[in-house]
């Protein structure tokens, strides 16, 4: 079962075409969570998608709970990546099947949305610095992913 991010109410499209641009490179579907803060059109995610955007397996949901619903229904485990918690995403422990979520770029996720994630990571950083870009968390994390489970091994 592949690895998957998902993007809760993403508020700027460059940063959601980058990370689609990485989903495909990379083979991992890319949800939306919306409402987004933009229009997801290939217009507003072009400048970053580039033209991998094509390649991209864009997963859109209505709202947080038809997400929710899909992922119960697919027995998915969520990872949140937050500045909120005190557990090393290098020293997690990755899934097959995980799902790795990233919040909005201007207020991360409501407490009750973190509460469901069944694993809550963040990446170590200099004291005093609150948060790192959304996509380049994003990347960071996600390649600890792939490395742990063995998935770079199936790209070329």
């Amino acid at each position: 079962m592949p690895l998957d991010l998902a993007l809760y109410q993403p508020d700027i499209a460059a940063n959601t075409g980058t990370l689609l641009r990485l989903g495909a490179c990379l083979g991992v579907p890319v949800h939306i969570i919306h409402p987004a803060g933009f229009a997801v059109t290939q217009r507003n995610l072009a400048r970053s998608g580039m033209d991998y955007l094509d390649r991209a397996n864009l997963v859109e949901h209505a709202s947080f709970s038809a997400f929710e619903a899909w992922r119960q229904e697919e027995n998915r485990r969520l990872v949140l990546l937050t500045t909120k918690s005190s557990d090393s995403a290098y020293e997690a422990h990755y899934l097959d099947g995980d799902v790795l979520m990233l919040g909005r770029e201007s207020a991360g996720v409501p407490d009750d949305v973190a509460a469901l994630a069944d694993l809550r990571v963040r990446i170590p950083m200099a004291p005093g610095l609150r948060s790192i870009n959304v996509a380049i968390a994003g990347s960071m994390v996600l390649g600890e992913a792939m490395r742990q489970t063995g998935r770079f091994t199936e790209l070329s």
